[in-house]
């Protein structure tokens, strides 16, 4: 009992003479030492009533939806996507599990890696065409 005592904190033995109500924490601001200066460094959360970006991903979601004609219809593609991300997610696993493929898949990647860097990466002619290739992509993505 007594190395108990010795190692927890006064306050759970005393009883207070205050309400615990009344009981407030201090925490100290962490000290940067350095080169003989010190110096204490306090943070202050300053809160805004503008929309944060959470807000707005679900006005988005709220508007999207009540725009939406068929309703079971989205409702079931979004059912279809998690349970797919949930079916590839444990195929993985399975397939991980499999004493030779993942090994096999390693060194694939590891071999198709070294020819990306070889046929793109090493040589300057090589670096501008694959350049050229992923600004092309883009464009064609974003329709410009």
């Amino acid at each position: 009992m007594a190395f108990a005592y010795a190692l927890t904190p006064p306050s759970i033995f005393l009883v207070p003479t205050r309400p615990l109500s009344a009981i407030t924490r201090r925490f100290p601001a962490p000290t940067f030492t350095g080169g003989g200066r010190c110096m204490s460094v306090v943070a202050k959360a300053v809160g805004d009533n503008s929309d944060t970006s959470d807000g707005s991903i679900v006005k988005s979601f709220q508007d999207a939806w009540s725009s939406s004609e068929n309703l079971i219809g989205v409702a079931g593609l979004g059912f279809a996507a998690i349970v797919a991300v949930w079916a590839s997610s444990h195929l993985i696993e399975a397939i991980d599990k499999l004493p030779l493929v993942p090994t096999v898949f390693e060194f694939i990647g590891l071999l198709f890696t070294w020819w990306f860097i070889y046929r793109y990466l090493v040589f300057r002619p090589d670096r501008e065409e694959f350049s050229k290739i992923v600004k092309d992509a883009v464009s064609s993505v974003l329709g410009k």
